[in-house]
């Protein structure tokens, strides 16, 4: 717990991070980095060019500051940032390296504003946050039965086209067995090395945990994009028979499979993967579930894991399904392919029907930002909205 010594410094620096943040993230990662070449191979160096990263650490210690007393709103922050250091294999020796670097990146953009007693007060607030996410990140590595870095080398079964931008890798290991158990919606590292820069990056497994494989379905990126660096060298360099090292499961995007409440699956584009593997496990398990299943896509070229979606229809009786394509092609077929052209739009979706439902979200940031907004706005209670995001997205509902 913060000192009460330390708290009215915290409390004043709200403004100034709003004001600063980047500029302090951004100076902390060049220096880390600089001094630290090797946690290049950790950090998303896509989201680095981009800028994603450096928004999404300021997001996040704004968030810590403006939220320290109120640790209810943090907790699910803090729990989505434990299992993407778990799948990054991060360790309690990279704390004080994290630490040392953020602290002076607040003296060096902030000047003489950052007194010995600002700093002392946030050297107190990095260690008491740090030691929550090392012990959570402790309980979760020995429930995965994993070391941190630990990672499995798979084979590359099989690989599928889904659609014009999207293709399916089929894992198993070298004996031809399941890498392992996870729940519907968690997601996997994959490592790969494009120009000598070893990268790790996380996929949905759209696939039931009960297949003796892991499926991801990766979207090829824009080549000018930094962030398509290890989604385009899997399209272009992957093939059938080739190794790839793979992180246990890990994430907090769990849909409930079990139980008789009807469960709301909105996504967009890729983030249809977690979906259809929630999909394909009630489908299974529990094929009696109430499901709203809705998914935008650009038109159906675009529209992966239809297959999918054809078996889930024949199994799931209860299940309504609608899909958007936003700019329908003369062969994609109205009440066949789609239902509504356009994006997608929650007052054809009927959701007053389920007042009580869990709803999901996962697909491009806009995309969740605005329905989010939209189901808020509809009256549906934050608690009720689930999404899968990584960035700064994730912070919307607190800033």
């Amino acid at each position: 717990m913060l000192s009460e010594a330390a708290r009215p410094y915290i409390d004043a620096s709200v403004s100034v991070l709003r004001e600063h943040g980047v500029a302090i993230t951004t100076h902390f990662y060049d220096a880390m980095f600089a001094a630290h070449p090797e946690f290049k191979n950790i950090f998303n160096m896509g989201n680095q060019a981009s800028g994603t990263q450096q928004q999404s650490l300021a997001a996040a210690v704004f968030a810590y500051a403006a939220n320290y007393r109120n640790p209810d709103a943090l907790t699910p922050v803090v729990e989505r940032i434990v299992h993407k250091h778990a799948s990054l294999g991060i360790t309690a020796d990279h704390y004080p390296i994290v630490g040392k670097h953020l602290l002076d990146a607040i003296q060096a953009v902030l000047g003489d504003a950052a007194t010995p007693e600002l700093l002392a007060a946030w050297g107190e607030a990095y260690g008491v946050l740090a030691n929550v996410l090392i012990e959570a990140e402790k309980t979760l590595y020995a429930k995965a039965g994993v070391t941190p870095g630990e990672l499995q080398t798979l084979v590359v079964k099989e690989i599928r086209q889904e659609s014009d931008n999207v293709k399916s890798f089929y894992l198993q290991t070298l004996d031809g067995k399941s890498p392992g158990n996870f729940q519907p919606g968690q997601y996997i590292s994959v490592a790969g090395t494009v120009d000598g820069l070893r990268q790790l990056r996380q996929y949905s497994l759209s696939d039931a945990p009960d297949q003796n494989w892991w499926r991801i379905s990766v979207k090829r990126e824009d080549e000018n994009q930094p962030a398509g660096l290890i989604s385009n060298w899997l399209h272009d360099d992957i093939d059938v028979g080739d190794m790839l090292e793979a992180s246990a499961a890990f994430g907090d995007f769990k849909p409930a499979i079990d139980g008789e409440d009807p469960i709301i699956l909105l996504s967009a584009g890729v983030g249809i993967t977690p979906m259809i593997s929630v999909l394909n496990t009630l489908a299974k398990r529990n094929p009696s579930r109430r499901v709203v299943f809705a998914h935008a896509a650009r038109h159906g070229s675009h529209h992966p894991l239809r297959g999918d979606l054809r078996k889930a229809r024949a199994s799931l009786k209860a299940m309504t399904e609608v899909q958007f394509y936003e700019t329908p092609q003369s062969n994609d077929e109205v009440g066949v392919d789609y239902q509504y052209s356009g994006r997608m739009a929650l007052g054809k979706l009927g959701l007053d029907a389920y007042p009580q439902a869990n709803i999901y979200l996962c697909g491009p940031s806009g995309f969740m930002q605005q329905q989010w907004k939209s189901l808020v706005g509809a009256g549906v209670a934050p608690s009720r909205i689930h999404r899968e995001v990584f960035g700064p997205d994730l912070l919307d509902h607190i800033l």
